[in-house]
């Protein structure tokens, strides 16, 4: 299963990187077309505005992977291990239903979006914005999981605040805010 997972990642992380090429690319060569032959590629920004979609969706299910999201846990480092834990299970229960409330709005939308067609390049929206499908799915497993191991036990004080401290070292911060 682990395979499988880093396997996800792996395939998600390529496709970032070849995304944001493809519409870097795009970008660049639309600006040399316009200002030194004073044409362009009609597509490049519809494809561009599409890729920068699908990076956004696709790099969120990587930074939560990595816990890269911002967070605030000024509050969460000073609870006991009980309140860590409530309130763990607390965000991850309310980000679950979020990923529910994502799940279901896309697939709300799914038949008006299939049946619209983008302007330039006519393909069908749902291919645009069917990427909610993928992120909350994904990230509705791996919040899944963390509520798994929160009630099996296996979850340590480190793992209940789940935001990376800046480099600059978010414990010093509220050390000096303690004196």
């Amino acid at each position: 299963m682990k395979k499988i997972n880093d396997l996800f990642f792996r395939l998600a992380e390529v496709m970032l990187v070849t995304m944001l090429s493809v519409m870097v690319i795009m970008v660049f060569g639309n600006v040399v077309l316009r200002y030194g032959f004073n044409s362009g590629l009609i597509s490049s920004e519809e494809l561009s505005r599409f890729l920068f979609i699908w990076i956004t969706f696709l790099g969120a299910i990587v930074a939560m992977r990595e816990n890269a999201h911002l967070g605030l846990d000024t509050l969460i480092r000073v609870l006991p291990h009980a309140g860590k834990k409530f309130c763990f299970g607390l965000s991850n229960a309310l980000m679950l239903g979020c990923c529910v409330l994502m799940f279901y709005g896309t697939l709300k939308q799914h038949q008006i979006n299939a049946t619209t067609l983008s302007g330039v390049m006519q393909i069908p929206m749902s291919w645009v914005y069917g990427v909610g499908y993928i992120t909350s799915v994904a990230m509705g497993l791996m919040i899944a999981g963390q509520l798994l191991r929160l009630a099996r036990g296996q979850i340590t004080d480190e793992d209940l605040i789940q935001v990376q401290d800046s480099e600059d070292g978010g414990e010093q911060h509220i050390a000096g805010a303690a004196k």
